[in-house]
This record gives structure tokens, sequence and C-alpha cells, in this order.
């Protein structure tokens, strides 16, 4: 346990971050690693020979034996192999070695991970290649290298590789626009993120006993507890004791790895929570967050939980996302998305919000793409999270700086309110200009855009690359317009392309409760998109427009798309594909035997009374039998249709068309059955089911 005294000695002491290096790189060593993170330089290899022996030393006097490339394949996970540092010597005894080549390159087998076609089966070599950018760290006894992930032809089969890219291509197109606009001493431009993450905990007792959750996360039947969320009395509760003590340990795990882990409280649902960590830069933020689920599951293991992070593993109540917290800042310490005091006569802000309201808009559809899932096409458009509509909410006081910038006109703030609460006692403060839009896919919160859709599960690296991409479009674009100007001919064109922009993307902006059906009648109107499930959304991946976007910028090659395109196809369809298989098991074998067993003893309680009491007798019991009979069948028809429907589904072969029956057919199949399981499911007496209920997985922590 961290001494509450010693803390700010405890944090990121298992990372080899700037202060370790400071202390113990010799400082031309220092200057050149630093120059390569802050400006993207080349490494020459003496000095990752020297950073390698002083890394290595480190490691070991911090308990480490191997060491290991970390690195974001396209499974959604992470992956890593591990080499102990041990060297052999002539006369059997062993060194402690590692390298410079060791630390710079690995070489995991390409052809055991998704490629989309990138990659033939009998082509293995891939490449991993150390970011210098995200600093390493120990874990269980191994120093972990954050590396990026390519095949043997130079193609990106990773998620940190585009992103760095897409954070480069941002920095370039800002800066470029900056420099216009004044601001010469910036050089570079960074996006930030704040990840929070939402999740589930149960008793691992209990998850051991669920098919459903050990195969696929998610619960695919289950008659709903008597009580869910509708009391809303578990957001921001009381945390109860033992999971209170799973966060202490959750937050001292992660802040030894320099994981800037902030709030933590009870989130809507029963059993369900959340934690939030402190911004970061765009790429060690997304590492950070990939630590953080993987940890949340080891320290959870320890305390006899499961820790559950699919978008909806209960249903009835709300599921779980990870609103991604984005902004941009330039090296001299300034937020472009901050609007100051006087947002009206603050350009840089208003020319990058500007680019932003462009972005979302031009680019809708693959932003919808890049949150989409299996998993999370459950949670999005449900009264429990944003629509799958993309919007921007800008609030009240940005809504009328945009009004002054459409009409040409100046805006008047209305300056700071004091909030007054009623009670001499309790203290005034400042009331922020404009309420929260919890509705909003994506929403303007005060120096920051947060961007709700993102679920749970999934790495935040593909929304963060589709944003930076897309918004470094619409600064390029804004760029081109104004680069001819200067002096006041510069002031005067930025008010008129504002202006322009502004009416050309207005339709986007919407401040109003996105839950309603008015607001979906309503976008249809303004031609917003309503992409409603990952097939829907896939083509756009693949059009013209997508693909001109990324490979103008150096994001993705058009081989890249394309493999990106058939691998989300392709998981989307096996995650439907198990679940489908799953839940005909866990119905023809585990609910039915409970059925069975729970008629046999009802029909000979029932039997017995009619004899002892006659025909009138044995009412309830014979009413029950019926319910379940009638459920059962049901049930059993259900079960066979989805049987063969899936069936169907495994002989197809064009990807989307798959991806579409699975989410149309195979989907609708399952509810189906579901409706008719959870029904007599409800009839079953705990004792009779093999596998623990709602009301015991939600309600079991104490």
């Amino acid at each position: 346990m961290i001494e509450a005294s010693k803390l700010t000695e405890e944090f990121g002491s298992l990372v080899f971050n700037d202060k370790v290096m400071r202390e113990r790189l010799p400082k031309d060593i220092y200057k050149a690693v630093h120059k390569t993170i802050e400006k993207g330089t080349h490494l020459e290899l003496d000095v990752a020979n020297c950073v390698a022996a002083t890394m290595k030393e480190w490691a070991i006097e911090n308990g480490a034996t191997h060491f290991t490339h970390w690195f974001q394949p396209m499974t959604g996970l992470t992956a890593e192999k591990h080499d102990s540092f041990i060297s052999p010597t002539d006369d059997g005894r062993v060194i402690m070695e590692f390298s410079g080549k060791e630390l710079v390159k690995g070489e995991p087998d390409a052809s055991s991970f998704p490629s989309g076609g990138l990659r033939a089966t009998f082509e293995a070599r891939g490449y991993t290649a150390w970011d210098p950018s995200s600093p390493a760290f120990i874990k269980d006894g191994s120093l972990y290298i954050p590396t990026a992930f390519c095949s043997y032809g130079g193609e990106a089969l990773d998620k940190k590789t585009p992103l760095l890219r897409s954070m480069e291509a941002l920095s370039n197109e800002a800066v470029k626009l900056l420099h216009l606009l004044g601001y010469e001493d910036v050089n570079r431009v960074n996006t930030t993120i704040g990840s929070e993450q939402e999740y589930f905990l149960i008793d691992k007792d209990y998850y051991k006993k669920r098919k459903d959750l050990l195969f696929t996360g998610r619960t695919l039947i289950g008659a709903p507890a008597t009580k869910g969320q509708e009391m809303e009395d578990h957001y921001f509760g009381v945390i109860k004791p033992k999971v209170s003590a799973y966060m202490h340990d959750l937050d001292e795990e992660l802040w030894k790895l320099g994981i800037p882990a902030k709030t933590k409280h009870n989130e809507v649902a029963p059993s369900q929570h959340e934690l939030a960590p402190v911004f970061e830069t765009a790429n060690i933020a997304v590492d950070h967050n990939q630590l953080t689920m993987e940890v949340m599951k080891k320290v959870a293991d320890k305390h006899n939980y499961a820790c559950l992070l699919h978008e909806k593993p209960f249903e009835g109540i709300n599921g779980s996302g990870k609103h991604n917290n984005w902004s941009v800042c330039t090296d001299t310490g300034m937020n472009l998305l901050d609007p100051g005091k006087n947002p009206g006569e603050n350009t840089p802000f208003l020319v990058f919000l500007m680019a932003v309201i462009a972005a979302v808009d031009e680019y809708a559809p693959i932003l919808r793409l890049s949150v989409a899932s299996a998993g999370n096409d459950h949670r999005l458009g449900g009264n429990e999270a944003p629509p799958a509509i993309i919007s921007i909410f800008v609030g009240d006081e940005l809504a009328e700086v945009l009004k002054a910038v459409e009409e040409g006109s100046s805006y008047k703030s209305a300056g700071k309110v004091q909030m007054a609460m009623g009670a001499t006692v309790l203290p005034h403060f400042t009331k922020d200009n404009t309420d929260r839009n919890r509705t909003s896919p994506f929403a303007f919160t005060g120096n920051k855009f947060e961007f709700r859709m993102p679920g749970s599960s999934v790495s935040v690296a593909n929304a963060n690359i589709v944003l930076n991409t897309a918004v470094a479009e619409e600064v390029a674009k804004l760029y081109e317009k104004l680069s001819p100007y200067s002096g006041e001919e510069l002031k005067e064109k930025v008010a008129e392309v504002l202006k322009e922009t502004l009416i050309a993307h207005k339709r986007v902006l919407f401040n109003g409760n996105g839950y309603t059906d008015e607001w979906v009648e309503e976008a249809a109107k303004r031609g917003l998109p309503n992409l409603k499930s990952l097939p829907d959304a896939m083509p756009h991946w693949i059009s013209d427009k997508s693909i001109d976007l990324f490979t103008k910028h150096g994001i993705f090659t058009k081989e890249e798309i394309h493999s990106r395109y058939e691998i989300l196809l392709e998981n989307y369809s096996k995650s439907v594909h198990i679940e489908s298989l799953t839940m005909q098991e866990m119905v023809r074998k585990d609910l039915t035997e409970g059925i069975v067993a729970y008629e046999k003893d009802l029909s000979k309680e029932a039997m017995q009374k009619k004899s002892l009491l006659g025909d009138k007798a044995g009412v309830l019991e014979t009413s029950i039998l019926r319910e379940l009979d009638t459920a059962s069948t049901n049930m059993s028809e259900a079960l066979k249709k989805l049987a063969e429907d899936t069936k169907t589904a495994e002989t197809k072969t064009d990807a989307l068309d798959t991806a579409a029956y699975y989410q149309s057919i195979v989907l609708a199949d399952m509810d189906e059955l579901r409706k008719h399981a959870d029904a007599a499911e409800a009839l079953i007496p705990e004792k009779y089911l093999s596998y623990p209920t709602y009301g015991q997985m939600l309600f079991s922590l104490r």
C-alpha cells in the first residue's frame, strides 16, 4: 500500500520516464532522445545502444528479468512476446544484456494477426518498432516497450502507427495556420485525450458460471431483476467497502505505472462504476487506456471480482461507454479550444472551432464508424447513450458567438453570473456559461469536446485517428482560403471564411434533447446520416471521400483502408456468430435443464394435490405449468430458427453481406429467442438454474 505522504515519490516509479532519463542518461544522449520525442527526428543506433543499456540497468534494479515489445494489433487488444535479458557465456554462466537493436526493433509473426489480406498465411515476417514518445514501464517482472507494428512491406498492422500519423498530420496543418495568424513561435500542436472508463464489477464465482459472459462478454439470456436502476440510487452513491478496496488498489497499480487516475465513482446502473484520468497527449493516453483496461481486470481478479468491459453486459440497464475528451494544445501552452474571456474576439479559438464543426459534419459517417462494434451497436441509440446521429452541442454562450459570426456582428458577453444557493452559510460561486448535454454525441464542455460515442471495451485510437485527420483536412482548407492574405485583409478574410464555413455546416449543431423522436425526424430533414449499425456504416469507410482523406494526409494507404474494412466486418460477424452459438448452447442445455426439472417437480406437486384434494386443487401449480409450457414451446421454435439462420450465415462469402445478415437476421432471431427464454426463466426458482440470475450478479457486491 502506498502511503499518502509518499504518493508523489511512488507515482510513475515503474516508468522509464523523462525524470529517470534525465537522471541516468548522459546529457548529449538525453538531448537526442528528447529531440526525437519532441520533433520526431531519427534516433541513431549509438544513441539507442546507450538508452538500451541504461533502460536495462534500471529495469533490473526494479525486478525485471525480461523485456517485451508491447503493441496494439488489429485484434482490439494488446500483444506481447517476452525475452529474458540473459545471454550465455563460454564458461557456462550468463550475463544480462540488452542492445539498442533489441530496443528499436522486434520481429513477431505477422501472419498470426488480423491483416485484412495485407499478409498471406505464408508471409510471416513483421516488425515492431520502438515508440520513444510513449515511455517504457515495468509490469509483472518484464520491461514493456511500447511499439508500432508493421508488415515486411511496411503496411501498418496496428492502431498506434496511424494514430501517430494523424497526430503529425494535424500538427503540421495547425502550425501552418497558426503561423499565418501571427503565432510564429508555435512549433508543434498536440492533441490531448482524457478517456472516462466505465465498467461493471460482479462476483467472480458468478462470472465463471455464465458461459455467455465467459465467451462473449455479455449476458445473452436473463430475466430482469425485480430492481434495476429505477430508484436512481446508485449514481454517485456511497461506494461499498469491498468495491472501495478494489478501487484503492487499482489506483495504486495505475499510479505506479504513471497513469494519472483521477476520479472514481458509482455509475448509473447497479454494480457499474467509472474511472477517469487526467488529460495526456493522445498517443500516451491511448496506451494508458489499453493498460488501464488490463490492470482493471487483473486487480479485480485479486479481489474475487470479474471486471466487465462489454458495452452492454446486461439487458434492460445502462451499458458502458468511454467518453473521449479531446482538445488541441500548442507547445507554447495555448489550448486552441479554450474560448477565453472574449470568445468572439479569440481568432485562434474561432478558427479551430469552425474546423472541428466542419470536420464533424463532413466526415460524420466515418466518425460514426470509428466507434462501431458488435458490442457498441447495442448501446448507441438507446436512452442511455448518444444517438447514432452525430451532432454537436456548443451550449448557450457559443451559440450566441456563432450567431454573431453568421450575422457579422460583434458578440457581447453576458458576463459571469454568481450562483446563489439561497442559504447564507453556503458560498457564492461563478456559474458556468452553459449547461451540459449528456444526450449529445459530440459536446463542447468548456475547453474541449467530449466525444461520447466510443464503447467501453475498444481502443480509443480509432476515434482519434478519424477525428485528428478530419480536423487536419478542414484546417488545411481554411489555410488555403486564408494564405493569400495578410494584415487587415487577412482579418477581414478570416471573418468572411468563418461565416461561409458556419453557414455550410451549421446543420450539425444541435443543443436540444438527442433522445427524442422529434430530433430523429429533424436530423433527417437536415440530411444528417443515421447509421444504426456497423454494417450500415462500413461502405463509407471505403468510399472515395474516405480514401482521399486518409491517403492525402498519409494516415493510411488505400490497401490499409481496405484491410481494415475486411477486419472490421470479419470481427463483427465472428462476434455475433459466437454469441449465437453460445446462446443456443445455454438455452438448449442450461435453461432447458432447469425448465424440465422444475416442471417435473411442479407436475408431481399438482398431481399430489389433486389426488388428495380433488380436481380443483393445484391451481397455482397448473397455471405456472401452462405459462412454462407456452414459453418453452415458443422458445423451442425460436431456437430452431436461430440455428437454421446461423447455418445460413456460415455459407455466405461476401464480408459486407455476411455482416448485414448477422445484424438484420441473426440478431433479430436472438432477440426473439431471448424474449421467450427470459419469460421462462422468470418463472423458475433460482435453485433450478445452473447459472446465476441478474439479481444475484448485480446486487451481490457488499
